[in-house]
């Protein structure tokens, strides 16, 4: 796992720039081993988190969409490449509501229509429903990718910001079904 799967804001100076409230919560979450994190409770991760997990995702595209395939949970998110524009008003959902276009050898994803409570990191950082996510993401060699991230979410955030992430692709590899608390016997007390 990257380091910003722990603090999406590990690598900007000063951290991610809560909102007083956000701020709280973070604070309180992290005192807490972050107790309530969806993603212990299997819920959906959204793709800000997948992008930082040690679990595998598969790119397939079409002429006119991209899924990303995540191993956890058997997760996916649409990505619509065909020209559509965002509608304006998605209804929210793990993953938002996505287009992209490519600009030469960028893939450049905008994504709105987020539910108000996905968490992005083990801190308790979230999104809302306000954000506007996006990505540029791009390979900058044969074995690796580099995810360019912005957020805009005034609700949660006093700026904009923007994290780089790099990844490893793994080549020839199948996804594995890796499902929540299957078998586990410490989560039987967990509400």
């Amino acid at each position: 796992m990257g380091r910003e799967g722990v603090n999406f804001g590990v690598t900007l100076p000063g951290g991610l720039p809560y909102q007083p409230w956000l701020a709280e919560i973070v604070k309180k979450r992290t005192a807490e081993n972050s107790k309530d994190d969806p993603h212990i409770r299997c819920l959906p991760d959204s793709f800000l988190r997948a992008y930082s997990l040690p679990h595998l995702l598969k790119f397939v595209q079409t002429p006119g969409l991209l899924l990303m395939l995540n191993e956890m949970n058997a997760g996916y998110r649409q990505v619509f490449i065909d020209g559509r524009p965002l509608p304006t008003d998605p209804t929210p959902s793990w993953q938002g509501y996505s287009t992209a276009t490519w600009q030469g050898d960028i893939l450049v994803i905008t994504s709105k229509g987020f539910r108000d409570d996905i968490w992005i990191d083990w801190n308790g950082s979230v999104i809302t429903e306000a954000a506007t996510v996006t990505e540029r993401i791009r390979r900058p060699d044969y074995g690796h990718l580099e995810i360019g991230v912005t957020v805009d979410d005034p609700k949660a955030y006093t700026k904009p910001w923007t994290v780089t992430l790099r990844q490893q692709i793994a080549l020839n590899t199948e996804l594995t079904d890796e499902i929540c608390l299957e078998g586990e016997r410490f989560a039987q007390g967990a509400k």
